[in-house]
This record gives C-alpha cells, sequence and structure tokens, in this order.
C-alpha cells in the first residue's frame, strides 16, 4: 500500500485486466474473425491441391462436387464467419448492450467449426444440419439484443441472416437430391445477400471513416444514390442467380454499376491516397462496380460469368473483410487505428489476389491454372499474416483494460 504525503491526495492508477487471461470468447469478433481467416487460408490451400490432382480423402461435399465444396466454404464458411462476428461486435457497439459471449458465444463458434469439418470428411445429414444451424442461431442472438435495446434501425439484420441461413439450407438440400446447378444458384444469391450487407455498411462507415481520417477531406453523399444502391444491387445479382435472361441481366447491372460509381465519385474515392488502413476501404468498394460492368459484359457471353462472380467476392468482399478485420481487431483491442507493416502485407495480397484472379483469365486464359494458383497463394499468405499477427491479441484482454 502506498502512504501519500501530507497534504497530497492519493489517486489510485486504474484497474487493468490481468495480461495472462484467456479472452477469445469476450466479443463476436474476437474468435469468429481468427476462424474465418484461418478458413479462408486452408480452404484455398485444400482447394488449390484438388486443382493440381492431390487425392485427398474427404466425404459429403467434396467427393459430391468439389467446386461446389469451394463455393460453399467461400461463402457459408469464410465469409459467413466474419459477418457474423462483425455483426456480433457492432451491434454491441450501436446499442451499448451486450451480444453473446462467453459459453452462448463458444456454443456458436463450436456450431460452426464442427459444420467445416463435416462438410469436407463427414457423412451427408448431420453436415449439412449443422452447418445450417449457424446463420440461424447467430441471428437469434442478434434479435435478442436489438430487441432489448429497442433498436428497430438495425433490425433488418435478422430477416438478412435469416435469408442468407434459408440459401445456406437450401443448398445442401439440393446437392443431397443430386441438383448441383440450383446448388450453386443458392450461392450466387448469397453472394448478393453479402455484396448488399456490404454496400449498406460502408456506406455508413467510409465517408465518417475518411473525415476523421484526413482532416479537411470534403465527400458527399446524395440521398437519391443512396437509396438506390441496396435495391439495384439485389436485383442485379438475384436476377444474376435466377437466370432472369441477358437483357434483365444486363439492364439491372448497368443500373447498379452506374449507382455505385456515382457514390466513389461522391465519396472522392480517387483522391484518396492514405493511410492504408482507409484506402483498402475504398479499394475494396470499387470492386463492386467492376463486378457489375463484368456482369453486364457476362450476360451477353463476352467474358466468363466466374470473373465477375471473383470480382464481387475476391475483390468486393475479400477486400472489405480484410479490411473490417484488421480495423476491428485493432480499435476492439485497444490497439491504434494504424496499420502496420504485416496489415499492409495482408491488404496487399488480398488485393493482388483478386486481381490476379479476376483479370489474369482476361489477359492470357491459356495460363487460366497459373492465374488460380497465383492467386490462391496470395489469398493463402494474406490471411495466413492476419491469423499469425492477430492470434495472440484476440486471444489477451483488451491493452486498454476495457471490456471486450
Amino acid at each position: 500500500m502506498k502512504i501519500s504525503e501530507p497534504g497530497q491526495t492519493f489517486v489510485a492508477p486504474p484497474r487493468r485486466q490481468p495480461s495472462h487471461r484467456f479472452a477469445l470468447f469476450n466479443l463476436g469478433f474476437r474468435p469468429l474473425y481468427l476462424g474465418g481467416a484461418a478458413c479462408a487460408a486452408v480452404a484455398l490451400a485444400l482447394w488449390l491441391l484438388v486443382l493440381r490432382g492431390v487425392p485427398l480423402s474427404g466425404g459429403y461435399l467434396i467427393k459430391l462436387d468439389p467446386v461446389a465444396w469451394h463455393a460453399h466454404e467461400m461463402v457459408f464458411g469464410f465469409a459467413a464467419a466474419i459477418i457474423a462476428g462483425f455483426l456480433l461486435t457492432a451491434v454491441r457497439a450501436w446499442t451499448g448492450m451486450p451480444t453473446a459471449r462467453g459459453f452462448a458465444l463458444a456454443l456458436l463458434v463450436a456450431t460452426w467449426l464442427v459444420a467445416r469439418v463435416l462438410v469436407w470428411s463427414g457423412p451427408a445429414v448431420p453436415a449439412a444440419v449443422i452447418d445450417s444451424l449457424f446463420l440461424p442461431a447467430a441471428a437469434l442472438l442478434l434479435l435478442r439484443t436489438l430487441h432489448r435495446a429497442g433498436n428497430r434501425r438495425n433490425y433488418f439484420l435478422v430477416p438478412v441472416l435469416l435469408l442468407f441461413g434459408l440459401l445456406n439450407a437450401l443448398f445442401h438440400y439440393f446437392m443431397l437430391h443430386g441438383e448441383a446447378d440450383f446448388a450453386l444458384r443458392c450461392v450466387m444469391a448469397s453472394v448478393g445477400i453479402i455484396v448488399l450487407l456490404v454496400s449498406v455498411i460502408t456506406g455508413r462507415v467510409v465517408p465518417m471513416f475518411t473525415a476523421n481520417a484526413i482532416p479537411g477531406f470534403v465527400s458527399r453523399r446524395w440521398r437519391p444514390v443512396d437509396l438506390a444502391v441496396p435495391p439495384l444491387t439485389l436485383l442485379a445479382l438475384l436476377a444474376d442467380a435466377v437466370q432472369a435472361g441477358p437483357f434483365v441481366v444486363a439492364t439491372l447491372a448497368a443500373l447498379a454499376c452506374a449507382a455505385h460509381v456515382a457514390r466513389l465519385v461522391m465519396w472522392r474515392s480517387y483522391a484518396v491516397r492514405r493511410p492504408p488502413i482507409l484506402l483498402i476501404l475504398h479499394l475494396a468498394y470499387a470492386w463492386i462496380p467492376v463486378g457489375f460492368a463484368l456482369l453486364v459484359l457476362s450476360a451477353f457471353g463476352v467474358v466468363p460469368h466466374t470473373l465477375a462472380m471473383h470480382a464481387f467476392t475476391a475483390g468486393a468482399i475479400g477486400g472489405a473483410i480484410i479490411a473490417m478485420i484488421t480495423r476491428t481487431a485493432r480499435g476492439h483491442t485497444g490497439k491504434p487505428l494504424t496499420a502496420d507493416r504485416r496489415d499492409i502485407a495482408s491488404y496487399t495480397l488480398v488485393m493482388a489476389g483478386s486481381a490476379l484472379r479476376v483479370f489474369g483469365p482476361l489477359v492470357a486464359p491459356q495460363f487460366f491454372l497459373f492465374w488460380i494458383t497465383a492467386a490462391g497463394l496470395c489469398w493463402i499468405v494474406g490471411f495466413g499474416i492476419y491469423v499469425v499477427a492477430y492470434a495472440l491479441p484476440l486471444c489477451r484482454p483488451r491493452a486498454d483494460g476495457k471490456p471486450g
């Protein structure tokens, strides 16, 4: 005990959480970001081995259709984990109410992890059932917090997650009944939902983050464009998923492309050069109009449809994910919101991998396997760096001693 001098007032130092305490299940972003990033690296490594003809033992989905397994795991394994982790963290900040933690969060993560193992190696029905439980469970956990807080503005997130989960269940249903084409269309529709979430959430935060990071920077927002972006985004991608016809898809995709370009121009994204933790958000968003432009071309058979899909999945979704999982992890572990060399390496590799996967086959389609391999390796290393860099911080309490 410290004794103060006469006339002095003793002020006890602030109590800090012990640095050795295990904090992985304190908040949703911790285990789900870590697991999602690891899933991206491992799933892509396995996918590259499959493409190279390396014999791998597996069950259910990988035996039925390796392409469907790859598409499913990148959307319903990797992206779904990150989305759930982000929302369980963001809703706590938006409402001031606690979200799932401790045992409830651990149970949710265990459901996701067991599903990943079973989808690769397990029997079909248990794999389909357990995997289909994850997103509805995350939606119900979010609903509980939103209801307690009376936060009606964000109620829309619950039906969006439930629809996402329904598409996952339908994917399994179609695969189990030998309808791989319909299953892959469920994946495409889910990509539309994720791109919608990316456009809505980035539309809320990117102008604010830009103004905070660059003093004096002026960007504009035009309400008609902001109102048009969500429905055009979803309608164009859903029309593509259900094969509404080339003219319908091309028209909706062109309108969506124009709306997103208008947003980027109003945000003055072309003038953003630094800091890297901000620039990556603008670069990721720029992939959305690129994806819609490619979707217009693919509707008329000018470019392969898969290039448009990878502009959305690898470029927009992958870029937004690496941007947000570094930013959120730094902010919610008490670290400064400044990208270090490992973060910048992750940004560079994910963006490079996306560019190789989308534009490489356009330039030299005869080297298609090379482009896929190079892109996959970039992503494996990029997300692997994240796992290595953030594994310990995500398992430890916040550096500033605050809860979460």
